[in-house]
């Protein structure tokens, strides 16, 4: 591929923190930020235990009354997180053709939290009415819409949905449309899940876990696994095209090198041996595609579904892909919640920040590691050079995606650069 896709800038808003220094201080510390659902009183729900973003409120004062009027909670997010992307990649987009500019973010549900208010209001007062904006605020496109049209951003946009692995597809569909000619994507994913409509529908899966101690309630890998913590926020990366990249005197952080997707072509539940097949076909051609060999990976960021047949077919994919040479293995996502679209995008942004510190992150809530579970996983954040990390995700439903990053000459990790 001739023109090749970067990572020049990140933004994070998560429960883990909201930059990319506060994201990355939890990780590196073990720093468990679940706690008590507090945007709604979940006490009569199995799982009352959350991630949430904290402070949004104080973060999302300068933007124009008009569009919080008009936009969810989930795009407020988005609004911050690109700010700080572009302010990490230091990029002024007033100054790129705009036709050469795309965004192209991922997500399952749209803006809950808009949706539930309108709905509420609708069936239970006597006017029967929602607001004017209720058409847009909760398609899961509206983030991708407003992001285009606030950033005048006129080139080829797109909103994936695959469950928890559009995050991941994403930068892929980046790393594409660099290739095909345009110099700059906004890519990732954000979620805000957290309302009692959507986590009514969360709960169909069977997935989530019913334990109200945040210490206990998501551990992957771990015999007492119970199930998964939904999660709210994700991660926006400023993707971009080499040259444009060095032409402008921009640090880079990593490449976007190899990507893959597969589909388990049956719902949870089917023939045995094909989730994992796939999944593990997923991993292998994402480290083909990069030109790389699984010798070469230093760090993969697994999917970590805290459901133990569902992480004992991820550990069988993995074995599958390496063999008895494992890398290590590390997962924040105990500490702050499956955030679906956004989990695989701040699994990425992770994998970026570890190649910037030169560390290996820690590995969080795997104490005892299942029947069939047996990885590397990292016992502590350690000193490392990494040269090229392997992030995958599933989504439910049987959708399998994988992204090998890779470090560049002169990225970030080589100069000290601070993201933000």
């Amino acid at each position: 591929m001739s023109r090749r896709a970067v990572i020049t800038g990140l933004g994070v808003m998560a429960p883990s923190g909201v930059t990319a220094e506060e994201h990355w201080s939890t990780v590196a510390s073990r720093t468990n930020r679940l706690d008590r659902i507090s945007a709604f009183d979940a006490s009569g729900y199995t799982t009352t235990v959350a991630g949430e973003v904290r402070g949004l409120d104080d973060l999302t004062r300068d933007i124009p009354n008009r569009l919080t009027v008009q936009t969810d909670r989930w795009t407020w997010m988005a609004f911050v997180a690109v700010e700080r992307a572009l302010a990490d990649a230091r990029l002024d987009l007033d100054a790129e053709d705009p036709y050469q500019v795309s965004v192209v973010l991922a997500s399952s549900s749209g803006g809950n939290h808009f949706g539930q208010r309108e709905l509420q209001r609708l069936w239970s007062q006597p006017e029967r009415t929602v607001g004017a904006f209720q058409s847009i605020a909760w398609f899961y496109a509206a983030t991708v819409g407003q992001l285009s049209i606030r950033h005048q951003a006129k080139g080829p946009s797109n909103v994936l949905v695959a469950e928890s692995a559009g995050g991941l597809d994403s930068l892929a569909h980046s790393a594409r449309l660099i290739a095909r000619g345009v110099d700059v994507v906004l890519a990732g994913g954000l979620e805000a899940p957290l309302s009692p409509y959507a986590l009514t529908c969360q709960l169909g899966s069977g997935r989530l876990s019913p334990v109200a101690d945040p210490a206990r309630a998501y551990l992957p890998f771990d015999a007492a696994a119970s199930g998964y913590v939904p999660g709210e926020g994700g991660a926006v990366l400023v993707v971009e095209e080499l040259e444009h990249a060095v032409g402008r005197g921009a640090t880079i952080y990593a490449e976007v090198a190899g990507w893959s997707a597969t589909h388990d072509g049956v719902l949870p539940g089917g023939p045995d041996g094909v989730p994992h097949q796939q999944y593990a076909r997923a991993l292998r051609e994402a480290i083909g595609n990069a030109g790389l060999a699984p010798e070469d990976i230093d760090l993969v960021v697994p999917d970590a579904q805290g459901v133990l047949d569902q992480d004992r077919a991820e550990a069988a994919a993995i074995r599958a892909v390496f063999g008895p040479a494992r890398p290590p293995v590390s997962s924040a996502k105990s500490l702050i919640g499956r955030l679906y679209q956004g989990g695989a995008a701040l699994d990425a942004a992770t994998a970026v920040l570890a190649m910037r510190a030169g560390q290996i992150p820690a590995h969080s809530g795997t104490g005892r590691p299942a029947e069939g579970c047996d990885l590397d996983f990292v016992a502590g954040t350690r000193p490392a050079r990494l040269e090229a990390a392997l992030i995958a995700a599933r989504g439910y439903g049987g959708y399998n995606s994988a992204v090998v990053l890779r470090r560049h000459p002169g990225t970030a990790a080589d100069n000290g650069r601070t993201a933000s």
